[in-house]
């Protein structure tokens, strides 16, 4: 399955890096979508104010505009996961491209000379090696797992606002449970998504660099992990965690049935702090694909400018 997986983020033989690939298109029109549905849900809570105002019953427009709503976020992110994917096949279309290239570029005589060990760079410590390193755990973890946990975080998603029209039509607590933990574990869930497909970037970042540098028969420079990317990673498995233990602490107040009202108040907050982790983290991340961007581009200009 991960051969699968990884088939999906990357080029198919003989692929033209000139031409655009689907991917910004779907994603955008996915996220319009994720827009148009939260502004149904906007008008929702509109009548729901309106009739409140009243002294009028709404809590079955606010049961199903909750469940829209979540709908609407995860659907914007799912949408932001179908651009990060194009983003990681055009980085490996950047990488052919680059070995195709770089050669014509490069001095007659360049230095060969590798003395292995560790060299401080503006972007943080590099390892030098003769050869490029192995994928880190996280990196074939990430693309072993993106795929399952965006279908996963889109199945939960769209099955807890179902389950929040029989909310709407019942009133149910049972319901009421059902809904906020199951979709709030599918947004933990795409958000995960979302996060390995930062580190499978991280990935490709560090496995084309290296395969670049070490066909070209030259010293292989590779950022050690920062602190921002172990940040991260902690930060994506608590709150992915934190979304797992609200869905089960709703299931447990759905089969208790007491006290659900107290309940509500004390996971509401933790939901949101899952998701918030998860959102540190994805912050990190591109904070640290900053960095091996950056850190990519001064190793090309080197070896053009240079040979080594």
């Amino acid at each position: 399955m991960a051969i699968t997986f990884d088939k999906l983020i990357r080029p198919a033989a003989g692929t033209d890096y000139r031409q655009p690939t689907r991917h910004r298109k779907l994603g955008l029109g996915i996220a319009v979508l994720g827009v148009a549905l939260a502004t149904i849900t906007l008008i929702a809570n509109f009548v729901a104010g309106d009739l409140l105002a009243q002294g009028e019953e709404a809590s079955g427009i606010l049961a199903w505009s909750f469940g829209l709503t979540t709908l609407a976020f995860g659907t914007v992110k799912f949408g932001v996961a179908i651009i990060l994917v194009g983003i990681v096949v055009r980085l490996w279309l950047r990488v052919e491209s680059v070995e195709a290239a770089l050669p014509d570029l490069v001095g007659a005589n360049p230095s060969t000379e590798i003395r292995a060990g560790e060299v401080d760079t503006d972007y943080g410590v590099a390892t030098v090696a003769a050869g490029s390193s192995n994928p880190l755990p996280i990196h074939r973890m990430a693309r072993t797992l993106w795929a399952p946990m965006l279908a996963m975080g889109a199945m939960a998603v769209i099955a807890g606002f179902f389950i929040s029209l029989g909310w709407a039509n019942t009133g149910d607590t049972t319901a009421a449970a059902w809904t906020q933990g199951l979709q709030f574990l599918g947004e933990a869930f795409l958000l995960s998504g979302v996060s390995f497909l930062l580190a499978s970037i991280l990935g490709t970042l560090r496995d084309g660099g290296g395969r670049i540098q070490e066909g070209l028969g030259l010293p292989v420079l590779t950022l050690k992990m920062p602190m921002t990317a172990k940040l991260f990673i902690a930060l994506m498995a608590t709150g992915l965690m934190l979304g797992i233990f609200q869905f089960v602490a709703y299931l447990a107040l759905a089969a208790n049935g007491t006290d659900v009202a107290a309940g509500f108040a004390w996971l509401g907050p933790i939901r949101e702090l899952s998701l918030g982790l998860l959102l540190s983290g994805i912050v990190l991340a591109l904070a640290t694909i900053g960095n091996a961007l950056g850190f990519q581009l001064n190793r090309l200009r080197e070896i053009v400018a240079a040979g080594r």
